[in-house]
């Protein structure tokens, strides 16, 4: 019964959606963006969403004083809130070469000298929207591999809405994965967020505990000898960003496929895990990145 009511709700759902796409792209981006932020900070802490992002922090950060968790939870829904409000804007934002600053130029070029696919990493950080403005603007081919909305209505609006019209869309699971394999035999590029629980993937750890991480970045990159190439989003204040394309994760190859695909998601949660140190509040902390009870599981020594 549950499940048909979630389906009998999911056009209400959509028109809600759009009516908040439609208020947003009313305004000028800069106000979108603000608008978005101030809406968020008030309406995020009265939903559920909240204490599972509390809980994250306080098990992440069990030394922070709790002004100090609430600074980072404000500025987390502020985050979500501009994305919310740039939203319909991002086209516009990004066709201005001046709201996305690039760092990474020399790692850039190299990639494209050599000619071959690439599987650009990156997480949940700043607006993480902005990442094909990148593969646009120098010349890359990138299909990126997303989690579908549950609401195909509001699926259907974000796929309208995608920025590079040459990049694929390809959504997480059986037939995702075929079309990525067939996307790299194409000597296309891929594109994905890897830093959300995936129940089926393989444990690593993730700010000293326990994490279900994807593996399928590192087997496809092992298998077909591609660069794993880490990409940071920051929001440098309002509707402005720098994108950082950093060098190739390097790896010691043992020979032994299970020990590299493990240490290659290793060495990437250890990259994202960096950068959220750095800006907590960008990060998604909303989501149930571990598991509910703390396994006992030895750390590096």
């Amino acid at each position: 019964m549950s499940r048909l009511l979630a389906r009998l709700l999911q056009p209400l759902e959509a028109a809600l959606v759009l009516a908040f796409y439609g208020l947003f792209s009313l305004l000028p981006p800069v106000a979108s963006s603000a608008t978005g932020a101030w809406l968020l900070r008030r309406i995020g802490p009265l939903i559920g969403a909240h204490r599972i992002a509390r809980r994250n922090l306080e098990r992440t950060y069990p030394d922070h004083p709790a002004s100090e968790i609430d600074g980072i939870l404000d500025g987390m829904w502020a985050n979500l809130g501009r994305n919310i409000g740039e939203f319909p804007h991002l086209k516009t934002l990004l066709a201005n070469p001046d709201v996305v600053e690039v760092g990474g130029l020399d790692t850039i070029d190299a990639l494209r000298e050599a000619g071959g696919p690439v599987i650009f990493v990156g997480a949940h950080l700043a607006n993480w929207e902005i990442a094909p403005v990148v593969a646009l603007r120098y010349g890359f081919t990138v299909d990126f591999i997303y989690r579908a909305p549950n609401n195909p209505w509001v699926n259907r609006l974000l796929e309208r809405r995608r920025i590079d019209p040459a990049g694929v869309m390809i959504p997480k699971g059986a037939e995702g994965g075929r079309r990525a394999l067939a996307a790299l035999k194409a000597r296309r590029s891929l594109g994905i967020l890897v830093d959300q629980k995936m129940n089926e993937g393989i444990e690593a750890r993730f700010f000293g505990r326990p994490a279900m991480t994807t593996p399928a970045f590192a087997q496809l990159a092992l298998r077909f000898n591609v660069p794993v190439v880490p990409v940071r989003f920051e929001r440098l204040g309002g509707p402005r960003f720098r994108v950082t394309v950093d060098p190739p994760i390097q790896l010691d190859r043992t020979g032994d496929r299970s020990t590299d695909v493990a240490a290659l998601v290793q060495a990437t949660n250890d990259r994202v895990e960096s950068w959220i140190r750095e800006r907590p509040e960008q990060w998604f902390w909303v989501h149930r990145r571990w598991r509910d009870k703390p396994v006992n599981t030895p750390g590096p020594a």
